[in-house]
């Protein structure tokens, strides 16, 4: 009787205190032994707060019909700001998320460094912009890891809950064929204009004139965009395509498409952008990108595609300069998602699992090793920091890196990837190319 009292106790005390182990472990901001240096957290405490924001009179694709006049509506976007905080007494780093996963039915509770409605730091000159575009589907928190760091080293960063493309409200793909460009350069201007809104927390502290927007997969699809690589024309009438031509609006062929875009906009991070593999793009097109571009790849891809995808696009956008940092023989989540949650691993549905997942790769080592390299192009792109080219400026292959240190100084012969401990780039290329290559 008291071992089965013993027992009933043991059972009520796992059911009270697994959920909040789990939560424990469901942390976006882990750091591993092995990542590389930029990939640390920065000097600035961290904020967060939630906006809900409205585009009024946009095309509503989903109930215009195919030959008919097309319908707008007030199209509603959620955005999650993380910015650098200046932390009140007895105020502590850490916060949560509740997070909707790729399993709907799941949320998950994610934990990491920064403090919901915090005080913005006070500053001089106000920081960069960087906008975070998810998948299909996918959602705000989706690089929230990226999006913590980034805030901690001095960036406002919007991350977009695409309207019709997250997980609890997937619809129709044309939706996001259409809507994405849109959404990334609406939020750049409801950004530029709150950092002008005196009754806005965002006042004063971005600057809307130097941005980079971060694109994962169908948000890496409306940053080539947003960049000058027009769809092609041929696309436009595909029975793929958004009904009525409405996707001519973001084609190379549109008289108009260039005059849309935005300068604002000097430096574009690309991981896995879908679309080349399937034709959105003809070699012309990318020739129309001008602006200085960062693409991360699994080399394995078989979503976006890699030599018929991500490597493509790296390869024909000629009038840029540009850097393709592979994952060796990762696939499509190369870098972005952050690690799988406990709730979707403890569950007996398994669904979604391998969304956040690489048959090959540690997602958080991914995580740590893209954070490494948006820090310092980012830090190159829109702060100017000269030093940070040294971490670009690389023996192609890591694994040709000859790793050569004594008493933590370089030898004469030391040509190891800047940033990474021996042994830890293997597995890793980071090619570059220059306007006309």
């Amino acid at each position: 009787m008291i071992e089965r009292s013993s027992r009933l106790l043991l059972s009520t005390l796992l059911m009270f205190f697994t959920p909040v182990l789990a939560a424990q472990e469901n942390r976006i901001d882990v750091v591993r032994p092995d990542a590389p240096q930029l990939a640390s957290f920065g000097d600035h405490d961290v904020g967060v707060q939630t906006l809900e924001v409205v585009d009024p009179n946009r095309v509503d694709i989903l109930n215009t019909p195919r030959g008919g006049d097309s319908v707008y509506y007030d199209r509603k976007l959620t955005l999650e700001i993380w910015y650098p905080a200046q932390l009140s007494d007895g105020q502590s780093a850490g916060g949560q998320y509740h997070a909707i996963t790729r399993n709907p039915e799941i949320t998950a509770l994610l934990l990491g460094r920064a403090v919901r409605d915090a005080q913005p730091e006070s500053t001089a000159t106000p920081y960069p912009l960087v906008i975070i575009s998810h998948g299909y589907p996918g959602n705000r928190f989706l690089l929230s890891h990226l999006g913590e760091n980034l805030a901690s080293k001095g960036y406002v960063v919007a991350s977009i809950d695409h309207t019709d493309s997250t997980y609890d409200d997937q619809q129709a793909f044309t939706s996001t064929l259409y809507n994405r460009p849109l959404d990334q350069r609406f939020v750049l201007n409801t950004m530029a204009a709150l950092a002008e809104d005196s009754a806005s927390f965002l006042y004063n502290l971005l600057d809307a004139e130097t941005t980079a927007v971060v694109g994962y997969s169908m948000g890496g699809y409306g940053l080539i965009n947003n960049l000058g690589g027009g769809y092609s024309d041929d696309i436009v009438t595909s029975l793929l395509a958004p009904p009525n031509e409405l996707l001519r609006q973001h084609a190379s062929g549109n008289p108009a498409y260039r005059d849309n875009l935005d300068s604002r906009i000097k430096a574009g991070v690309a991981v896995a952008p879908w679309g080349m593999n399937l034709g959105f793009w003809r070699n012309q097109d990318l020739a129309g990108i001008g602006v200085p571009t960062f693409y991360i790849a699994g080399s394995a891809d078989t979503v976006a595609g890699y030599d018929n995808g991500t490597r493509a696009i790296f390869e024909n956008a000629v009038n840029s300069d540009r850097y393709l940092l592979t994952f060796k023989n990762a696939g499509h989540n190369a870098g972005a998602p952050y690690p799988l949650p406990l709730e979707i691993l403890n569950s007996e549905d398994k669904t979604g699992a391998s969304h956040y997942t690489d048959p090959v790769w540690d997602t958080v080592r991914m995580n740590n090793i893209m954070g490494h390299f948006v820090t310092a192009y980012l830090d190159y792109q829109l702060k100017g920091i000269e030093e940070r080219m040294s971490y670009l400026d690389l023996v192609p292959d890591g694994a040709d890196g000859v790793y050569s240190v004594r008493n933590d100084q370089p030898d004469a012969d030391h040509t190891y990837w800047k940033g990474f401990g021996a042994g830890t780039a293997v597995g890793l290329k980071l090619e570059h190319l220059q306007v006309g290559q």
